[in-house]
C-alpha cells in the first residue's frame, strides 16, 4: 500500500477539490495566470465533471500500475510539478487564443513518458512500444483532434495540445533528469 500512496493522495485532493465546486477558482484562465499563479499548477487538479476526473484518475492508476516503481516519490511530486508547469506554459505562450482549461490528461502524458524511461533499462521493449503507441496517438490528435465521442464523454472540449506538452515535457524533464545524473557523477 505504501507504493500507492502519492497517487492515492492526488487523487483524493482532485475528488476533494471536484467536490467543493473549485473549478473555476483553480483552472488555468489565461487572463488571470499573470496575478494568480496558483492556476498553472491547480488547472491539473480540477475537471469538467466527475466523469472527466473518473478517466483521468483511470490513467493515473494505470500509469501508476505500470511504473510506480520505477521513480522515488520525490522524483513523481517533481515530474509532475514539471509537467504540469510545462503544459501550462505550452498553453499560454502556443495557444493564445484557449481561455480556460482543466484536467490532469497533459500531466499524464508526461508522466507516462517519464516512467516509461525511467523503466528503459529493465523494460526496453515494453518502453519502446508505449512511447510509439504516445507518439502514434499524439500524431493522430495533431492530425484529426480529439474524437466526438471522447468529448461528449468528458463534458467538454478536448485540448489535445495539452497532450503534446505534456508528452515533451516529461521527454524533457527525463532528458534533464539524466544529464544531470551524469554531470554530477562525472570524474
Amino acid at each position: 500500500m505504501t507504493r500507492w500512496r502519492l497517487p492515492l493522495l492526488l487523487a483524493l485532493l482532485c475528488i476533494a477539490l471536484q467536490g467543493l465546486g473549485w473549478g473555476e477558482a483553480l483552472r488555468y484562465e489565461r487572463a488571470l495566470v499573470g496575478s494568480e499563479p496558483w492556476r498553472l499548477l491547480g488547472a491539473h487538479l480540477v475537471h469538467l465533471g466527475w466523469e472527466h476526473l473518473l478517466l483521468n484518475l483511470i490513467g493515473l492508476v494505470l500509469i501508476w500500475a505500470l511504473f510506480g516503481a520505477a521513480l522515488r516519490p520525490w522524483a513523481w511530486v517533481a515530474a509532475f510539478v514539471w509537467c504540469a508547469l510545462v503544459v501550462s506554459g505550452g498553453l499560454y505562450w502556443r495557444d493564445p487564443a484557449l481561455g480556460w482549461y482543466v484536467g490532469l490528461s497533459g500531466v499524464l502524458h508526461g508522466l507516462l513518458v517519464c516512467g516509461a524511461l525511467a523503466s528503459w533499462r529493465r523494460e526496453p521493449r515494453s518502453s519502446l512500444i508505449l512511447l510509439i503507441g504516445l507518439g502514434a496517438k499524439l500524431a493522430w490528435e495533431q492530425l484529426a483532434g480529439a474524437g466526438i465521442g471522447t468529448q461528449a464523454l468528458v463534458g467538454g472540449a478536448v485540448i489535445v495540445n495539452a497532450h503534446l506538452y505534456g508528452t515533451l515535457g516529461g521527454g524533457l524533464g527525463a532528458l534533464l533528469w539524466v544529464l544531470g545524473r551524469r554531470w554530477r557523477h562525472r570524474p
